[in-house]
């Protein structure tokens, strides 16, 4: 067989390595696929990450989003596992929210380093930004924990004890956010910080039954900080039960219809909001520029805002308390 009769792959292969040039005739480039890669998928907060995707694939157009991930947020071994068959079956690049900031780090860095760009969102993972992974994109999630610490502050006049219940260990975001917080405390020598190393877990029950469990220790304090929302919304629970709800401060991260409920009510007196729908936009956004060959940012603050009882209700709030999620994924 000659050349001329090689089929084009093969010819291609031929010529490279004879003339230094490839056969390009009727060769067309794929539509590319981003897979988006959450922590979870039952929690408000994924649904909105899901919406910025789709908000970016609706804008830009010609690539698509494959949106898949664990329904628990504690099961980095599926992160993992979704990120290598992802890379073996040749998608163009991927967003994650790493579960786990050990666990996820080595699959990242090797999908990133192997051509698979990986661009991370919300919570970090080990590793170098721009080596180990093309772009971080998430929260300043201590200056998040600071904002809360400050709040805290403000309704305790600065005095008493303040529990910090904490949401899940080796997940960045919210240990990031548990520092933050005890560190804006440190100044206020009449605040006693009751950080007992408890764990919320991955749902609002498995929260509920933790809170439960602090409560039913020690009862006694003036605050209380929860880390997300499933640990806030368990903990708001864990004080309804014991009539307590309203009477300690409570102030958490992220919100949800209940949280927004409870702060109306008068139960809950800060939440410090994210703005998940940019990080799922930006993910994608940044994935492609990537593919594109342009040069990034390595690290993208995406911001937080502190809601109270006064500014819940103000254009800049109620968008990010309800994002639209209907508009972008059809629910």
């Amino acid at each position: 067989m000659s050349v001329r009769q090689l089929p084009c792959r093969y010819s291609w292969i031929l010529l490279l390595l004879l003339l230094g040039t490839g056969c390009t005739s009727g060769v067309t480039s794929s539509t590319p696929k981003i897979a988006v890669i959450p922590k979870g998928t039952s929690h408000e907060f994924w649904k909105s990450v899901h919406a910025g995707a789709e908000k970016a694939r609706q804008e830009v157009g010609g690539f698509e989003v494959v949106w898949r991930g664990p329904e628990r947020e504690n099961d980095k071994s599926q992160q993992v596992d979704l990120v290598q068959n992802f890379v073996a079956s040749g998608i163009s690049a991927i967003v994650i929210a790493p579960a786990d900031d050990r666990a996820l780090a080595s699959p990242i860095s090797v999908a990133n380093q192997g051509g698979t760009p990986v661009i991370v969102i919300d919570s970090g993972v080990q590793g170098v930004a721009g080596t180990d992974y093309a772009s971080y994109i998430a929260t300043d999630n201590v200056e998040g924990g600071r904002i809360a610490g400050r709040r805290i502050a403000e309704l305790t006049g600065g005095k008493g004890r303040v529990l910090v219940l904490r949401y899940q260990q080796g997940s960045g975001s919210t240990t990031q956010r548990e520092q933050g917080f005890v560190e804006a405390l440190e100044s206020f020598e009449a605040i006693e910080v009751v950080d007992p190393g408890r764990y919320a877990g991955s749902t609002r029950e498995s929260a509920r039954q933790a809170a439960e469990n602090l409560l039913e220790a020690d009862s006694d304090y003036a605050g209380i900080f929860c880390s997300n929302e499933s640990a806030t919304f368990g903990m708001l629970l864990a004080l309804r039960a014991r009539a307590m709800a309203g009477k300690v401060f409570l102030v958490g991260f992220d919100a949800s219809d209940g949280l927004v409920e409870g702060m109306r009510a008068g139960e809950i007196h800060g939440l410090v909001v994210q703005d998940p729908v940019a990080m799922g936009e930006l993910g994608v956004k940044t994935a492609l520029a990537v593919l594109r060959g342009e040069k990034v940012e390595t690290l993208v603050d995406t911001g937080a805002k502190l809601v109270t009882g006064e500014n819940i209700d103000e254009p800049q709030i109620v968008d990010l308390l309800t994002p639209p999620l209907k508009k972008y994924l059809g629910e």
